[in-house]
């Protein structure tokens, strides 16, 4: 398939991570529509830095960096920005694998030259093998990855979710890259929002801009078991207050939660009703679903109301400013082929979640998607052509 030629970014922090890292990078690798390159962005980590370096020293079409920046998410990304030759990135956690077709739907999104974005379906892969019967598929997010609400199929949406996501060398040359005001730092509060808050920058710079999510772009995403407890899940939705509330600092109210109104008038309360429903009829973990919902509404809006009242008391103090990307001077080339690698087991990684907007259209129909067998518990081997079923 003729596309942009598109440069994959993995960011690392943690060598314990390392197993995870090789199977993201081998699962791009794999890919059905070859990527240009895989940049490797390490997070001010000098042993893991020297360790990757050693392990991608014949080069194989990955590319082993040091983040330039200050620590973090957002620095880290801006880093393989400037350093990546592709006329697309794509940003692929580093404890995720993705689907064989993965980059192929990507490339397929950007057919529409008013296309500047396109993000994909997370899947999780747990731990304990299942999801905790508490845990609410609304909250999906908690753990980084697509939850119930948003909807089916390619369709437009106001901002792409980071961990699974690509986007036209052109929106950073439009918007400045990732702020770095905002977003996750290693393992410190999970803070997040730094993808919706450039999504809202760009929509503004270009108000032609078409963002999409295809749920056809899948990648599968380790929850550890540290995270499948109540306590994380409290802690990441108070976080995802804190976080919306820095989003509305630097784009505004009115943009900044948009698309989580609908979320919290529509989303949540169907999420409710369905946990009383199954409590009533008796199935297991409908009272704590219902429970946990109204705790996750609670806590981020306590989040964001201590966020907003942060955000006051710094009036006057300038925002942090995004980095600027010059235009690029000549086109990149052609995809070179990256030789075929099964990758060896399913990661996850918990960026932040996002809450996107309800679709305008579906630019054009899909395939009917049937039902397929989830990822098993890790380590697995994420099949490279598992097939395409909805969060529903």
């Amino acid at each position: 398939m003729t596309g942009p030629g598109i440069s994959v970014v993995i960011c690392v922090y943690t060598e314990d991570r390392w197993e995870d890292i090789l199977a993201a990078v081998s699962s791009v690798r794999a890919q059905s529509c070859p990527a240009l390159e895989t940049l490797l962005v390490v997070d001010h980590n000098p042993a893991l830095l020297a360790r990757l370096e050693r392990a991608y020293e014949a080069g194989d079409g990955v590319r082993v960096l040091a983040n330039a920046g200050p620590r973090g998410l957002s620095a880290g990304r801006n880093t393989g920005i400037a350093a990546s030759r592709g006329e697309v990135i794509a940003f692929l956690d580093d404890d995720a694998v993705a689907e064989r077709d993965w980059l192929r739907r990507f490339t397929e999104g950007y057919a529409d030259p008013r296309v500047l974005a396109v993000g994909g379906r997370t899947e999780p892969v747990w731990a304990s093998g299942r999801r905790p019967d508490w845990f609410p598929e609304e909250f999906d997010w908690v753990v980084g990855c697509t939850y119930q609400g948003l909807p089916p199929g390619r369709v437009r949406v106001r901002n792409v979710l980071g961990g699974n996501a690509s986007f036209r060398r052109t929106a950073f040359e439009a918007a400045g890259g990732f702020a770095t005001g905002i977003g996750r730092d290693g393992d410190r509060r999970p803070l997040g929002c730094e993808e919706t808050e450039l999504c809202i920058r760009l929509s503004r710079a270009r108000p032609d801009a078409v963002l999409l999510i295809d749920d056809r772009a899948v990648i599968h995403h380790r929850v550890p078991a540290s995270r499948e407890h109540f306590a994380y899940f409290r802690s990441r939705t108070y976080a995802e207050g804190l976080s919306k509330a820095l989003v509305a600092r630097s784009v505004g109210a009115d943009k900044g939660l948009e698309s989580e109104r609908r979320y919290v008038t529509r989303v949540l309360p169907a999420g409710v009703a369905r946990g009383i429903r199954d409590a009533l009829l008796g199935r297991p973990g409908g009272a704590g679903r219902a429970g946990a919902i109204v705790a996750g509404a609670l806590g981020a809006a306590g989040g964001y109301a201590l966020g907003s009242l942060r955000a006051r008391r710094a009036a006057g103090t300038p925002y942090p400013a995004p980095p600027a990307f010059e235009p690029t001077q000549e086109p990149a080339g052609e995809p070179t082929p990256a030789p075929a690698q099964r990758p060896s087991r399913a990661t996850d990684r918990e960026p932040p979640g996002r809450l996107a907007q309800e679709p305008a259209r579906a630019p054009a129909e899909q395939p009917p998607r049937g039902p397929t067998q989830k990822p098993p518990r890790p380590p697995v081997q994420a099949p490279p052509d598992a097939g395409t079923r909805g969060i529903r």
